[in-house]
């Protein structure tokens, strides 16, 4: 387990220093993304479609704020077509990192972790611990990410991957779309109590989740 958090973590910061850096040149800011939305909305809906699969696929190398991205592009697009476009990104970045880690992340897993029987001992924690992981990591930024570079890491199958990503990803994202669709300039209440309660519920799941794992019944999630 140690290994696993210890590799989880590595893998983080280097996600969160694209954040830092992002951060401190004033790229990809929320301001930035509401900016280039707004430009985007005055061409065409499949321009806005474009800005928005974009921004969600770059995520895998610089943080992204994504519900921002969501929320703002369902505003401009509407649900299905803003659902869609959110889908689409995301699964590009997920599925992005999921292959490059499938390919190379061993090699470099190595370097990290010299131990053999230490990589394993991660491959295994992680096939007992990731599907709830994986599941739940809309809970924090790079998370999602984290997970599903971990998930081909480990070599964890791309079907078992991809059902755990869309039973945490369709209704975080079609919650997202939903109250983007419905909230206006005047009234952006909608898309407020929608974070809000995004964030509520899948720290909710956490709880019980390591509830749950640490007691030893987190096999009931697996």
């Amino acid at each position: 387990m140690k290994t696993m958090l210890r590799v989880m973590l590595t893998i983080a910061a280097v996600f969160a220093s694209t954040f830092v850096l992002g951060r401190v040149l004033g790229m990809l800011t929320e301001d930035n993304v509401r900016d280039w939305l707004e430009i985007a909305s005055t061409l065409s809906a499949l321009t806005v479609i474009a800005v928005v699969v974009s921004l969600l696929a770059i995520d895998l190398f610089v943080a992204v704020p994504t519900l921002t991205v969501v929320i703002l592009g369902s505003y401009f697009l509407g649900f299905e077509m803003g659902f869609a476009a959110a889908m689409a990104g995301s699964a590009i970045a997920a599925f992005g990192g999921y292959a490059i880690c499938h390919r190379w992340g061993e090699g470099a897993l190595a370097k990290v972790i010299r131990d053999e029987e230490q990589r394993a001992e991660m491959r295994n924690a992680f096939t007992a611990h990731g599907p709830g992981m994986i599941v739940l990591s809309r809970a924090a930024p790079i998370l999602p990410e984290v997970t599903a570079c971990m998930a081909g890491m480990t070599r964890m199958s791309l079907m078992r991957f991809a059902m755990f990503w869309l039973v945490g990803t369709l209704p975080y994202m079609g919650i997202a779309s939903y109250a983007g669709s419905v909230s206006t300039l005047d009234d952006p209440r909608p898309a407020i109590f929608a974070a809000l309660g995004l964030y509520a519920v899948m720290w909710t799941g956490w709880f019980i989740y390591r509830k749950y794992w640490m007691t030893g019944g987190e096999r009931l999630l697996v």
